[in-house]
């Protein structure tokens, strides 16, 4: 597994692009070893990843399905999976230019809950856009970051987890500079007239690169859970 950095409490893993399932199998093993070594303390996981060949993911929710657009036919045209997802949320498009996040976190040591665990997660993004001048913003009926005001507002960051033995599996998805296109495939997240947009799109020339989005939101999201920590006790 391509190796990026450590913190004593977390590692971080660069996939780089994988498919889905590929980095699906990652996520579960690296699940099970911080279950696995909750006594121990062994250092939690951050995966990070483009996914590679694009893929529509489709969650267990009723009608989820519904929200996929395109047919069978024309995703596989395109060269896109569909794949379904154990994880929460609903419909998410995941393809090159996309920064897709996985983090593996013990939420007994932070101290955390589902709720407060979304709220941990979207400030971690907001936090990281901030860093390019980009002010991402929640939305309390919808999980995720968003840009914008009002019918301006325009989604950056979807958000889908799943809590197992009280470690999380899946994460988030920023989008840096995918092929917006493909969102037209799917009614991102099943939020009908609410647009998506990326760091691309915002920022034009002045966006980050994709190493660069990964240094800084890996950053992010060490530090916030140092902080965590050390408020918590644990």
């Amino acid at each position: 597994m391509p190796y990026a950095a450590t913190m004593a409490t977390v590692e971080v893993h660069d996939l780089q692009r994988m498919d889905y399932v590929g980095a699906l199998d990652h996520q579960r093993r690296a699940h099970a070893a911080v279950v696995e070594g909750r006594d121990a303390r062994v250092p939690m996981r951050l995966l990070l990843v483009e996914h590679d060949p694009p893929v529509v993911t489709v969650s267990r929710r009723p009608d989820a399905g519904k929200h996929v657009l395109a047919s069978d036919a024309r995703l596989a045209e395109l060269g896109v999976q569909k794949v379904e997802t154990d994880r929460g949320g609903d419909v998410t498009w995941h393809g090159p230019g996309q920064l897709v996040a996985y983090p593996i976190l013990d939420l007994h040591r932070l101290d955390l809950r589902i709720h407060g665990y979304m709220r941990f997660l979207e400030q971690v993004v907001i936090d990281t856009l901030a860093a390019w001048g980009v002010q991402g913003i929640r939305d309390d009926s919808a999980t995720g970051v968003w840009v914008g005001d009002g019918a301006a507002q325009r989604k950056i960051c979807a958000m889908g987890v799943r809590i197992s033995r009280w470690a999380t599996l899946h994460g988030l998805a920023l989008n840096v500079a995918p092929d917006m296109d493909q969102f037209g495939l799917i009614v991102p997240c099943g939020l009908v007239g609410r647009p998506v947009t990326s760091l691309a799109k915002e920022l034009g020339a002045r966006a980050p690169s994709m190493a660069e989005a990964k240094s800084a939101l890996a950053g992010t999201l060490l530090h916030a859970v140092e902080r965590r920590l050390a408020e918590t006790g644990r």
